[in-house]
């Protein structure tokens, strides 16, 4: 049988594993913007603002997103569908909340994708950690008080091992824990427990770069004898934790709105 014109024999398309930022569709790359133009076909997760996905504007667009307690696509079948995909369709964008590369599983659909000769391409995004500084106007880096960072998750996949996220946050001036929120007194009380001061500034952010985002300033010592604040639990959002003398001075007020549409201006 002759090949179609659109989808030559032995041709397949491109999956692009694209970073959808911390939450703000401005926030977005130019790169990943005009990709999302383009898409053919868009499998999104949970986290991603809805201005970001509507950018896919004539592609078919499929949810498969990774939300704390509630039901989600097996990562084996999501490999499968993005090769799939890729064998009927040119553009293919895997968007994921953050940075691809930081806690996203990117390679594991990257081994997928390569071991079926699919190309692969990853578009950074700005992961949460980054949009948490910003929003506090805090560095991460501040001279003469952190020359260390660690980002770290305790969050594991079902059967997987405990990782070692202690020791990273022991050693490093300043600790950025993802996906945490579950764990938070647990965090606290094993850092104290390790070594860290009791009273070393701990920041929780909510939904980072969002208009409707928290924030709640705290101590290792009363984060681990009161838990997760309340404050946090209308929205639900994904929370950010910091830990570190960078973050005693963080700016208590959040910064203005910001505006819920992808102010994204693209040539033609």
């Amino acid at each position: 049988m002759p090949a179609s014109p659109h989808h030559p024999q032995h041709q397949h398309g491109t999956v692009y594993l694209v970073g959808a930022g911390p939450g703000a569709p401005d926030l977005l790359t130019l790169r990943a913007a005009r990709l999302l133009e383009s898409a053919d076909i868009v499998f999104y997760d949970a986290v991603v603002h809805a201005d970001t996905i509507a950018l896919a504007a004539r592609a078919e667009r499929i949810a498969v997103g990774k939300r704390c307690g509630a039901h989600s696509a097996a990562q084996s079948f999501i490999n499968k569908r993005l090769i799939d995909a890729a064998k009927k369709h040119r553009v293919v964008v895997r968007l994921k909340g953050g940075d691809p590369m930081l806690f996203g599983r990117a390679q594991e659909e990257i081994d997928s994708l390569d071991a079926a000769g699919i190309a692969v391409e990853v578009v950074p995004g700005i992961t949460a950690a980054c949009a948490t500084a910003a929003q506090l106007k805090t560095s991460l880096t501040a001279r003469g008080v952190a020359r260390s960072v660690a980002f770290v998750t305790p969050r594991v996949g079902a059967g997987q091992r405990a990782n070692d996220w202690l020791s990273p946050l022991l050693a490093a001036d300043t600790g950025m824990v993802y996906m945490g929120a579950n764990e938070a007194r647990d965090i606290a009380s094993a850092l104290i427990a390790g070594g860290k001061r009791a009273d070393s500034p701990v920041v929780l952010v909510e939904s980072a770069s969002l208009a409707h985002s928290q924030q709640h300033r705290t101590t290792l010592e009363t984060l681990a004898r009161s838990g997760f604040p309340a404050i946090f639990s209308p929205n639900g959002g994904p929370v950010m934790m910091g830990i570190g003398a960078v973050f005693k001075n963080a700016q208590a007020s959040i910064q203005p709105a910001r505006s819920a549409q992808p102010a994204i201006a693209l040539a033609a």
